[in-house]
């Protein structure tokens, strides 16, 4: 092995590790207590926050910026989010009131990006979050600070769009999902692709019986990056000095020192992320599951994950990677139907989008702007091809955040809405645990609790249950 391309960490995830640390998981998820705010912790009675008419301006902040493009390459998802809104600002009727990160040097950018001479920027979100005149946020953290970033500001009484994926772990979902249930506020998950048109002709055709009793589904996501996915160029202006680190690492269990490594390219590393899971596939699984209609918690999921390539080393001092390089993801629902995704960093090439039905099938290719529907031979007589050309809009963060800013004045359903991000990451932890414990895993809606093949409980993997977590 190069001198200059060493693993992260010491040890490996296995399930015997697993079972003998699940024991102290719970003293460690009640550690993360400790970052509550206490005036939106959960001892407090949760804000109900502006009632927003339908002519009103929404006040919004950011939490998470990313970059700056100048000086790093890593995704600048929030800042992203920014320009978009600045771009659609009028048309959505929306103020950007408030930015917030760790590091001020992205947050200073965000604000003079937006550039207008209310803006605040924060190094700490809990102060976003007591500004009384804020009705929403969009929170692009890291994975682990997800749930309580989005709990905390449903309890002060915001609405929330969430980047994907929803949560870093399947007990914050749930976490997540009572507390929407109990505020009531409009919750919003960043897969996009949900409000292109395509996932939602195919649910009108699937609800319709155009195809039959569904089979299955297949999608994908997959990129070819020789010098390694997520190696990001490091912005050496990010020191321990400049950065608050203790509160960038939360809840993690696995704490080390500040790592620029670790900071810029976080997709790489455990306990911050579930690499390919996390990233790409709930780009593809929200809208297949969307597309079905009615989507389902999963019955059983198995997933595996390979690293074939070890692309880390074409990078010259980039630390190897915990997560794999190529996944493929299987999951069973109740009804009968299984879905299918496969999502790699080291091979592009494209399986197509595809929903099979016992009558026919749908083909959404790969651009996601044409839909066919073709009759299964014995059918042929009966069901009728349809194709669907130039399907407007597509997978466009815009028109996402458009649906959100809507669903928020209307107070209704957006489409990437709460049930769908809960099943959805529901499949993705499962698929996490089959992956690093080599089990097949067992799911139980109604208990809420996880089994292996024998049908025997499993905690479910959480903060401080495996060693990189």
């Amino acid at each position: 092995m190069d001198q200059n391309h060493k693993p992260s960490f010491a040890g490996a995830d296995t399930r015997r590790n697993f079972i003998k640390k699940a024991a102290t998981a719970a003293a460690v998820v009640a550690a993360t207590n400790s970052f509550k705010t206490p005036v939106y912790g959960q001892n407090s009675a949760p804000s109900a926050g502006r009632v927003i008419g339908a002519n009103d301006r929404i006040a919004v902040g950011y939490i998470g910026i990313g970059g700056p493009p100048s000086l790093t390459d890593c995704p600048a998802m929030g800042l992203a989010h920014v320009n978009s809104q600045k771009s659609h600002a009028a048309e959505n009727n929306i103020a950007q009131a408030a930015v917030c990160d760790l590091y001020k040097t992205r947050s200073e950018h965000a604000r003079k990006e937006i550039g207008t001479s209310d803006v605040v920027a924060y190094d700490d979100y809990r102060k976003l979050l007591e500004r009384k005149d804020i009705d929403a946020v969009l929170i692009a953290t890291h994975d682990p600070w997800h749930a309580r970033c989005a709990i905390d500001a449903m309890e002060a009484g915001k609405h929330v769009y969430c980047e994907k994926p929803m949560t870093r772990y399947l007990e914050e979902a749930f976490q997540v999902y009572d507390t929407v249930k109990r505020t009531g506020k409009i919750f919003q998950v960043g897969s996009q692709g949900c409000s292109a048109s395509a996932w939602h002709k195919a649910a009108e055709l699937i609800q319709a019986g155009k195809i039959g009793k569904l089979i299955w589904g297949q999608g994908y996501y997959c990129r070819n990056n020789p010098k390694g996915e997520w190696n990001y160029r490091i912005d050496t202006g990010a020191t321990p000095e400049t950065v608050n680190w203790n509160m960038w690492l939360g809840p993690v269990h696995k704490k080390v020192p500040f790592n620029p490594d670790h900071f810029f390219r976080w997709r790489k590393f455990y306990p911050y992320c579930t690499g390919l899971l996390g990233d790409l596939v709930p780009h593809r699984l929200l809208p297949l599951m969307l597309a079905t209609g009615s989507p389902e918690f999963p019955k059983r999921v198995v997933c595996t994950g390979t690293k074939p390539v070890g692309t880390d080393r074409n990078t010259p001092g980039a630390l190897e990677r915990d997560v794999p390089e190529h996944i493929e993801l299987l999951a069973e629902f109740p009804s009968g139907l299984t879905l299918t995704i496969v999502s790699s960093t080291v091979s592009a090439t494209s399986p197509g989008f595809v929903i099979y039905g016992h009558q026919a099938t749908l083909n959404l290719g790969d651009a996601g702007n044409r839909l066919s529907l073709v009759p299964e031979r014995p059918f042929a007589d009966e069901i009728d091809p349809i194709t669907m050309d130039g399907l407007e809009p597509h997978e466009d963060v815009g028109v996402h955040e458009k649906n959100w800013f809507d669903s928020i004045r209307a107070n209704k359903k957006p489409n990437a809405d709460i049930e769908l991000a809960v099943r959805a990451q529901t499949v993705i932890s499962l698929a996490e645990m089959s992956q690093r414990l080599n089990m097949t895993c067992l799911f139980d809606e109604k208990a809420r609790k996880v089994m292996d093949g024998s049908g025997k409980e499993v905690k479910p993997i959480t903060y401080g249950t495996l060693e990189l977590s």
